[in-house]
């Protein structure tokens, strides 16, 4: 159960401090930002344990420059700088507390949001219809005025399946997508003529995650409470793609990072998570995720196979 106090949140067991002016605004737009579309606890909690121990992929920060070599549809990244930092954390299981995530609080939602696409390997499907579903699911969770999608990215841990579909792999590394200075600059890259004025006031990149076929069997993706992010704990990665480079966070080790997972999605549940907001009034700005290898993955577990859409959101 997730219990709002006057001065922390309490999570479980555990309290996480916030200055009393940060909760009482937060408490004030619960309202707003708390939608009634959290996916409801169904078969699955009840076959999941309630934490399991895993592996994460931290870095540690030592001065090197940290960059990612982006490769071509099909292939993989290569990742340079930073010394790795693998660390065996707790993941809880989120579905009992499903309802009880808040986007502007904990940095992302769990949903029930059944979709039209028949099949997401058709490009012009997913911008037919896709897109028009992302933008509407978006301003009913954050409030935002106008929603914007600009790109997406479909994801496997089969090798043999990535190369042929000309996918992209699973991101076994804790990160967050872009920074300070690559939010901004994204705005700037899709919507140049309007950017300057829309800089102007309040705005979020916000993405959906999803399976696109059978239920999630391996590398599930695992989400950090944003209350137990520190500033400090973010590392400026450079992502070098073809034409363009830009900036994501490799996130170092903090032992109060709390983590959660959702075991075995559908195609019907999805993630939508914070990866930047403007405002620093105490909300979440961002979220720490990842994939890892879950321990209790069966021996004959049928791939992950997943799509990642980016929206920026104007408030």
């Amino acid at each position: 159960m997730v219990e709002i106090g006057r001065v922390g949140v309490k999570v479980g067991n555990e309290l996480h401090f916030h200055c009393t002016a940060t909760i009482a605004k937060l408490k004030a737009n619960d309202r707003e930002f708390a939608m009634p579309q959290a996916a409801a606890p169904i078969a699955e909690s009840a076959l999941a344990p309630d934490h399991i121990e895993a592996t994460l992929n931290y870095i540690v920060d030592d001065g090197s420059k940290v960059f990612t070599v982006v490769a071509g549809p099909g292939g993989t990244d290569t990742r340079s700088g930073g010394t790795a930092d693998p660390r065996r954390v707790t993941i809880h299981n989120g579905r009992p507390h499903a309802e009880n995530f808040v986007l502007e609080r904990h940095g992302f939602r769990f949903v029930r949001h059944d979709t039209k696409v028949e099949d997401f390997y058709d490009e012009a499907q997913i911008r037919r219809v896709y897109y028009p579903e992302m933008e509407a699911l978006i301003k009913s969770e954050s409030g935002a005025k106008r929603v914007v999608v600009f790109d997406h990215t479909l994801r496997t841990a089969d090798d043999e399946m990535r190369e042929s579909k000309r996918t992209r792999e699973v991101v076994r590394r804790v990160h967050n997508d872009y920074t300070e200075w690559s939010a901004p600059q994204r705005v700037r890259d899709i919507l140049p003529d309007e950017a300057e004025e829309l800089l102007q006031r309040r705005f979020a990149i916000i993405q959906v995650w999803r399976p696109i076929n059978h239920p999630v069997e391996t590398y599930p993706l695992a989400m950090a409470d944003a209350q137990t992010l520190s500033p400090q704990d973010l590392i400026v990665s450079e992502r070098r793609a073809p034409g363009r480079v830009g900036q994501t966070f490799a996130i170092k080790y903090n032992p109060e990072h709390k983590w959660y997972w959702f075991p075995h999605m559908r195609r019907e549940e999805a993630y939508v998570f914070k990866v930047f907001d403007s405002m620093k009034d105490g909300r979440a700005r961002w979220t720490a995720h990842t994939a890892f290898e879950d321990p209790t993955t069966s021996l004959h577990a049928r791939p992950r196979e997943s799509i990642e859409i980016r929206t920026m959101a104007f408030f």
